[in-house]
């Protein structure tokens, strides 16, 4: 089965450095062997009778399912069979595990759909997008994207050496392609992707040609060094049952040198080309739907821990927890509510694609990075003293003092032991490393907040809503109000 096929797939000479080591194999470490568990199940599914239809579609010609992610949508039901997909992913690994490719996917299928109004800036995009979505497409690869510079000075710009030298630049090409050097951040599953996906946020202006591409690089690229964030990954499944299993792992690149080939060069040097292809409505919306279907089912998952740690103490009768609890399922409603009106009002684009609305979109990934920030406090207030009094480890219900565990560790609906429990998840939530990590991707993983309300400001057209207001004092002034 093709999870086998991935899990193989990645002893192919990458070089990943994790605690000042690099790792000789990827695929048995033990920091990775949570992720990659979940990552081979999810790719059995195209393999697996009754899965298959719902996460996959059969590319005409082909004889094996291909995930959803790569389907181009022209109808509303090919649209919602992809967002039936990123569901079915996504509540497999609770929401837990943002990057599982079919992000980065989404966006080579943006850029492929989209291939005849972006040949327009550059003869051979449509070829070179082509041939790889075909490939990434058919050989089931993982994709994911590096496209934030390195926090070196923020107060500075390209035009200072210092940071024009290590963010990544072209430093020469030739017959093969372009070599670059420089770093990435922040690459969301490095250690166990095929390919990554090279950009920047930076508003580029024309003197930053050696910095403006778009590139995919495969990930055992000779010169190009993994190098991985501190693993948050716990044997102890029983103690820690999301870190032991759903840590995906955030790493930087160090490009020493590395050759791409003008094949995976699919922009390079023109900035102007290069933010019209950021900007794209057609990859954006593919893409960006399936962050805001995978943002649902985290939010279930927190609600549905929420629910059960107030329940398992006795104070979902409360008022003020109530009413928690129940701005908790508002925020769930509210995302599917904006999901719904997205596919609804999907329009077509130049091609015929049917694109998911990106006004809703958006509106669902600002409001993002306050729910989940707020329903992780919402957990906290639940649980309260609770978290911290949760004893270190499950095996003290089976060792001398097993009587008194199970005498005082009881919960008012749920045993001493299954409390415990409840209580190890939830503060695997809100209180350990990866909970920790979790609550900063979701304030970021969309960029800045503040820049992202302040973008939806400037895009928006505002003169309906202050059209009425000048009329309105218009008719006042000119005595023409209107009488019962």
């Amino acid at each position: 089965m093709r999870g086998e096929q991935f899990i193989s797939s990645l002893r192919d000479g990458r070089s990943i450095w994790l605690e000042g080591k690099q790792l000789a194999d990827a695929s048995t470490h033990p920091a990775f062997k949570g992720a990659l568990g979940n990552i081979r199940q999810l790719f059995n599914m195209l393999d697996d009778p009754e899965q298959q239809e719902t996460v996959g579609f059969k590319p005409d010609g082909a004889e094996r399912y291909a995930h959803s992610s790569f389907l181009v949508p022209y109808t509303p039901q090919q649209l919602a069979k992809r967002s039936r997909s990123f569901a079915a992913w996504s509540s497999h690994t609770y929401g837990m595990m943002s990057r599982l490719s079919d992000y980065a996917r989404s966006l080579v299928t943006g850029w492929y759909a989209a291939r005849q109004e972006l040949g327009r800036w550059d003869p051979h995009f449509a070829d070179k997008i082509t041939t790889y979505y075909r490939e990434a497409r058919d050989r089931d690869l993982f994709l994911t994207t590096a496209i934030i510079d390195p926090q070196i000075d923020r107060s500075s710009s390209l035009d200072d050496q210092r940071i024009a030298e290590r963010f990544l630049h072209v430093v020469r090409e030739n017959s093969e392609g372009i070599v670059v050097r420089g770093a990435k951040m922040i690459a969301t599953g490095a250690p166990y992707t095929h390919d990554f996906i090279i950009s920047s946020f930076l508003q580029f202006e024309t003197r930053h040609q050696k910095h403006a591409h778009v590139l995919i690089v495969p990930a055992n690229a000779k010169g190009l060094h993994i190098v991985c964030r501190e693993s948050f990954a716990d044997s102890r499944e029983r103690d820690h049952p999301l870190s032991s299993r759903y840590d995906e792992m955030d790493a930087v690149l160090f490009f020493d040198d590395v050759l791409v080939p003008w094949e995976r060069v699919l922009l390079y040097g023109d900035a102007d080309k290069v933010l019209k292809l950021r900007s794209n409505r057609t990859a954006n919306g593919l893409a960006f739907h399936q962050n805001v279907v995978r943002f649902v089912a985290k939010l279930e998952f927190v609600t549905g821990v929420a629910c059960a740690v107030a329940e398992s103490i006795g104070v979902n009768g409360f008022l003020h927890i109530q009413e928690k609890l129940g701005e908790l399922l508002t925020q769930i409603d509210v995302i599917k509510a904006l999901i719904t009106a997205s596919e609804a009002g999907a329009m077509p684009d130049a091609a015929g694609v049917l694109v998911p609305n990106l006004q809703y979109i958006e509106t669902a990934r600002n409001l993002g990075t306050t729910y989940y920030p707020r329903a992780v406090e919402v957990l906290q207030q639940i649980g309260a003293g609770g978290f911290v009094q949760t004893p270190s480890g499950i095996e003290d219900f089976y060792g001398p003092i097993s009587e008194f565990m199970h005498l005082y560790f009881e919960g008012a609906a749920v045993s001493a032991e299954k409390k415990v429990e409840l209580f190890k998840l939830a503060w695997d939530l809100i209180g350990s490393p990866l909970g920790a990590r979790h609550l900063l991707y979701e304030r970021f993983y969309a960029g800045d907040p503040v820049r992202g309300l302040a973008n939806y400001y400037n895009g928006a057209d505002k003169t309906e809503l202050t059209g009425a207001i000048w009329k309105l004092l218009q008719e006042n002034a000119t005595g023409k109000v209107p009488t019962i």
